[in-house]
């Protein structure tokens, strides 16, 4: 692991935007945005985490559906209403900014089903902006276990001395296997996907071809290394637990319900008196 770069604190933060893009459409969990267990649906659980960081001037929500579209209304979010046929959470994004208007230096894309990605963590993604050789940033943690190690489905990264990307992939990276006897024990850093971009860079990233190891990792992220892009990543403690099944939807209401043992006693009370 490389050592983290230094983020400037005597500037003043950036102007930031927090898009928060929304499907209904999910092909292991349906309809997962809106899942309300907890007294809130998915993705205001993670819009209030942005809210929280205190590092955005606005934060809405981007939608292809009236439904969660409505639900973000009710919750007092502001909701922009994508085109269904955006072919990433990027393209959503960017189509939201467009929306949004207004000058801001940062946008910040956080996916509607991370709903444990901390306030900290998104503050201090806002905040490395200040560096102005900073266009593109995203997040990893320490792999905790040799299973996401080696699991397909977590995405490894690798750094430089500078704490930029030198590359993405579904493979364990770096590879061990003639490691020297001085080479450092751990498990290298798993990616957390979500991404902070100047708008520039994001305009630009849109208007790049896929690129060969693009498609061979699937990552869209390696279309920006492969055409020059420079790319900081932060080393939070640890990955947030996203929610792609239903068994990692009862997990977070689980723990949800345990942080908040207070509100969900007061909401169990009310159900029982409406009935």
């Amino acid at each position: 692991m490389s050592a983290q770069a230094e983020i400037p604190s005597s500037q003043q933060r950036p102007k930031a935007l927090a898009v928060i893009p929304a499907r209904l459409a999910s092909t292991r969990l349906p309809r997962k945005m809106l899942l309300s267990e907890t007294g809130s649906c998915l993705f205001v659980h993670t819009a209030r985490n942005a809210e929280r960081s205190g590092a955005f001037e606005r934060v809405i929500v981007a939608t292809d559906c009236d439904e969660v579209q409505a639900a973000a209304e009710e919750a007092g979010l502001a909701a922009i209403p994508t085109n269904p046929a955006c072919p990433s959470g990027t393209d959503r994004v960017h189509e939201a900014l467009t929306a949004a208007g207004g000058d801001y230096e940062v946008v910040v894309g956080v996916q509607g089903d991370e709903p444990e990605l901390t306030p900290e963590d998104l503050e201090r993604l806002v905040d490395s902006f200040n560096d102005e050789t900073v266009s593109v940033a995203t997040l990893a943690a320490p792999i905790e276990d040799e299973r996401a190690l080696n699991a397909s489905s977590v995405v490894k990264v690798v750094l430089n001395s500078s704490s930029d990307a030198l590359y993405f992939s579904r493979a364990a990276i770096p590879d061990r296997s003639h490691a020297r006897a001085d080479a450092t024990p751990n498990l290298g850093l798993r990616h957390v996907g979500v991404y902070a971009w100047r708008p520039a860079a994001l305009a630009r990233f849109r208007g790049l071809k896929a690129t060969e190891a693009e498609r061979a990792e699937n990552l869209e992220q390696l279309r920006w290394l492969e055409n020059g892009g420079r790319m900081r990543v932060l080393v939070i403690d640890r990955a947030p637990h996203g929610v792609d099944t239903h068994e990692d939807y009862e997990a977070f209401v689980e723990r949800w319900q345990s942080a908040n043992k207070d509100v969900t006693t007061h909401t169990t009370q009310s159900q029982r008196a409406s009935t």
